[in-house]
């Protein structure tokens, strides 16, 4: 590509980004949202972080086989039903993959 083309590209993906974002700051007043969409949009953030982990867990990448990401899920989630801390969720589900990983290469 040219640098005329990267430029408008650039320009083009800008103008979309804050165009689409400003929608929701120009009204005056606040938006009534019906009941039903207000309920849907509380399970919003949590599908898409399914909708990013899912994949990554259930495929063989290389960040290892599934059985030894969803191990460290398990480990992970069994902590934070447990304590509810992210922090300490975040690092027991990194030390048991870690454990995990160690365990399949010695495994073989």
């Amino acid at each position: 590509m040219s640098f005329l083309n990267d430029t408008a590209l650039v320009v083009g993906l800008t103008t979309v980004t804050v165009i689409s974002r400003a929608l929701f700051l120009m009204p005056h007043k606040p938006w009534d949202l019906p009941s039903r969409l207000r309920l849907a949009l509380r399970y919003a953030p949590a599908a898409a972080l399914a909708a990013v982990v899912a994949p990554e867990l259930l495929l063989h990448t290389s960040l290892g086989p599934s059985w030894v990401k969803l191990g460290a899920a398990a480990v992970a989630s069994g902590y934070f039903l447990w304590r509810r801390g992210i922090l300490g969720t975040i690092l027991t589900g990194m030390l048991a993959y870690w454990v995990l990983m160690g365990l399949q290469r010695w495994l073989g």
